[in-house]
């Protein structure tokens, strides 16, 4: 199971801890591969994200969320190694919940839901990997975030 650290909180909620590792749990209690480490939670300027998306994915936009792995497997790392970031926008986050019509703190919930899938190596680029990732991200949804 994956372990995570918030490096920065949010100006609009102070996240729930608690949650989040309810998300590591899940996830690891329904996805058959290894998850060890430390994943690593901050939020940043869209104008920084902005330019870790271009760097990285050559995108120049801003975006809600960004992945990164430091490891293809992870069944070899240590429990204090940083595995991974999760990059947030604040604002993106305040946006989608109001676009959505549900709360900062469930936009927030299925962005790490949806990042820390990522940083185990699932992916959307094709529909058969789109459809792959939705169906675990869906069923982690259903059994994580209170509707």
């Amino acid at each position: 199971m994956f372990w995570f650290q918030l490096v920065n909180s949010p100006e609009s909620f102070i996240p729930d801890l608690s949650r989040i590792q309810l998300i590591c749990e899940k996830i690891s209690e329904q996805i058959p591969l290894p998850q060890k480490g430390i994943l690593n939670i901050a939020f940043l300027p869209d104008a920084e994200i902005q330019s870790l998306n271009k760097q990285y994915r050559g995108i120049d936009t801003t975006t809600d969320v960004l992945s990164f792995h430091y490891f293809d497997d992870f069944s070899e790392v240590h429990e204090d190694d940083i595995a991974g970031e999760i990059i947030l926008s604040e604002s993106r986050i305040r946006s989608q919940s109001e676009e959505h019509n549900h709360s900062f703190e469930k936009e927030f919930e299925i962005l790490v839901i949806h990042s820390i899938l990522h940083i185990i190596g699932f992916d959307h680029e094709d529909d058969d990997d789109f459809e792959e990732m939705w169906k675990y991200e869906w069923e982690l949804r259903k059994s994580i975030i209170i509707q």
